[in-house]
C-alpha cells in the first residue's frame, strides 16, 4: 500500500489522530513487514493480513476522534497476560490506543506477534 493512499484516508482526521494512526501503523508494519495493507474507507479501517479475504485478516487500525482501536480479528484466542484486549465479540478484540506511549507498550507488540503466529500455523 502506498503512503499516499493511507494519507488520503487520514485527511479527514485531526493532525494528532493522523500521527497516532501513523505511529500505530509503523509498529504493525515493524512486527508484520510482509502484511498486505488494505485501506477500507467505507469501514474506516486500515487492515493487515497475509491475503485479501477476511479469514486472512490479522489486525486492523480503526481511528476515532480521540483514540485508535487496534483490532485483532482472532483476539479472543490470543494470550493477553497484561489484560490489554477489550471487547465481547466471539472472535475479535481490540486495544484502545490513546497516546503514542500506548502503542509502544511491550504488551501490544506481544499481541501482534501472537496474532501473526496464530495465522501461520
Amino acid at each position: 500500500m502506498s503512503d499516499s493512499t493511507v494519507e488520503d484516508f487520514l485527511k479527514s482526521y485531526n493532525p494528532e489522530m493522523r500521527q497516532l494512526v501513523l505511529k500505530t501503523r509503523a509498529v504493525v508494519l515493524a512486527v508484520i513487514p510482509d502484511a498486505i495493507e488494505q485501506v477500507d474507507s467505507p469501514s474506516k479501517i486500515i487492515a493487515y493480513g497475509f491475503g485479501l479475504k477476511y479469514a486472512d485478516l490479522i489486525c486492523a487500525i480503526a481511528p476515532y476522534i480521540s483514540y485508535v482501536n487496534l483490532i485483532f480479528s482472532q483476539g479472543a484466542q490470543l494470550p493477553d497476560p497484561r489484560g490489554l484486549l477489550t471487547g465481547t465479540g466471539k472472535r475479535a478484540r481490540h486495544v484502545k490506543i490513546k497516546t503514542a506511549t500506548d502503542i509502544e507498550s511491550p504488551g501490544v507488540r506481544s499481541l501482534l506477534e501472537a496474532a501473526v503466529a496464530s495465522m501461520t500455523h
